[in-house]
């Protein structure tokens, strides 16, 4: 168990207050904030309640929701119907989101801890003039197995997540980067590989793993697990963290082939409703004694160097949230990929949960297409019909009025 905490929520308040931009301690009102599902420090075992802290030193209320997936997040957003004021997407979302107008520049006028994140998160290719976004967190995704029932000879490998021997005890994640990434893994892929021949094999080999899943899952991962309902699946390492902490017998690993490296970061969408707020709060989750406390209950790594010190020193130096060079050097950051490529994905991976087999013409807009094909052939015939129809109605009207014409004598 973690050592008790040596920073109380009334203190942080307390130390922040007078670094907050005076325009954020005036502005006050509201802002709503889009999480992943169980990021944030929430005031449980004793840690920092981050929210809590923000509004009483700002006196800015938060309203806080979740969401599972950067998809399911990219999709509330575009759909509209709500607004929000601060986002936590991954890189390869941000990238997404700046290319489709979604973001709105940050003013750093208001963000002055920014300055505390190191060199080596700014200038990403998905934001490379760090005009969209701040790092909040970075990440690996690896596999997670119950050493009381998972052999020790049977790790090391994604194998392991399609291993017949342990049928109905094996997660999946439930969207379709994740899963895809795992699955190009194996097949030897670039994990950005837009290829739909790339694409479709490794639908075929997520498709052969199906028999195997007991559920596709993401926040669900938490109780399955702990519960020892399920025994392995893979999933990102500060969730691990959270998650040995609840069952010791839980482990980790990195795959022996490639996994994902990722960023999430904190961005501001471009129709905010509190822009001066949402940056007040991104300020304040950057201050090194914030991020500290943070991500020593999240587990995740923290971009910043200087809030180590305000961790744990086991969470600090752990191998796992900080791997070895030779660890990252398997670590591969997902790309935007293009438009045609995404909806691929996303017809095989709709394909690979509701099919028993991926269909002849290579995907599900294939089947559009060809419906749509048939749909206007039908269109034409039904037309051809009518117009045939319409000719034999004028040829009998034609024909009674010329019988009724009086007859020349």
């Amino acid at each position: 168990m973690k050592k008790l905490r040596f920073l109380s929520g009334l203190l942080c308040s307390a130390l922040l207050l007078s670094a907050l931009p005076q325009q954020a301690k005036a502005d006050n009102g509201s802002i709503n904030v889009y999480n992943w599902g169980q990021y944030i420090s929430d005031g449980t075992d004793g840690y920092i309640d981050i929210n809590k802290a923000f509004t009483e030193a700002t006196g800015i209320k938060v309203n806080y929701m979740t969401f599972d997936s950067n998809e399911s997040m990219y999709t509330k957003l575009k759909t509209g119907g709500s607004t929000y004021d601060v986002l936590f997407p991954s890189d390869y979302m941000i990238a997404k989101l700046i290319e489709e107008d979604m973001l709105a520049e940050l003013d750093f006028a208001n963000i002055p801890n920014y300055s505390y994140i190191d060199e080596a998160y700014k200038n990403q290719s998905f934001d490379p003039e760090n005009k969209y976004s701040v790092p909040y967190t970075w990440g690996t995704v690896g596999v997670i197995y119950n050493d009381k029932y998972v052999d020790e000879e049977d790790i090391g490998s994604w194998e392991l997540l399609w291993n017949e021997k342990y049928s109905g005890k094996i997660l999946m994640f439930d969207n379709p980067r994740d899963a895809f990434a795992i699955a190009e893994s194996m097949l030897g892929f670039d994990l950005n590989t837009e290829y739909p021949a790339d694409l479709r094999a490794a639908a075929q080999k997520l498709l052969e793993q199906k028999p195997l899943v007991q559920a596709y899952v993401m926040d669900q991962i938490y109780d399955k697990m702990e519960r020892e309902e399920a025994w392995i699946a893979p999933y990102y390492a500060g969730d691990y963290m959270m998650m040995s902490e609840e069952n010791e017998h839980l482990q980790y690993y990195f795959p022996e082939e490639s996994f994902n490296l990722f960023i999430d970061a904190m961005c501001v969408p471009k129709n905010a409703q509190n822009k001066a707020g949402a940056e007040a709060y991104i300020n304040f989750l950057c201050d090194p004694a914030i991020s500290g406390e943070n991500m020593d209950y999240l587990g995740y790594s923290t971009p910043e160097t200087e809030a180590k010190q305000y961790m744990d020193q086991e969470t600090a130096e752990s191998p796992i949230a900080y791997p070895t060079a030779s660890v990252l050097e398997r670590g591969v950051s997902f790309l935007n990929l293009d438009v045609t490529a995404n909806q691929e994905m996303d017809s095989l991976w709709l394909q690979v949960k509701t099919m028993g087999s991926l269909d002849n013409y290579g995907s599900v807009n294939s089947i559009a297409v060809w419906s749509m094909t048939v749909l206007l052939a039908a269109l034409i015939i039904f037309l051809a019909v009518r117009r045939a129809q319409r000719r034999r109605r004028i040829a009998r009207r034609c024909a009674r009025w010329r019988r009724d014409l009086p007859q020349k004598s």
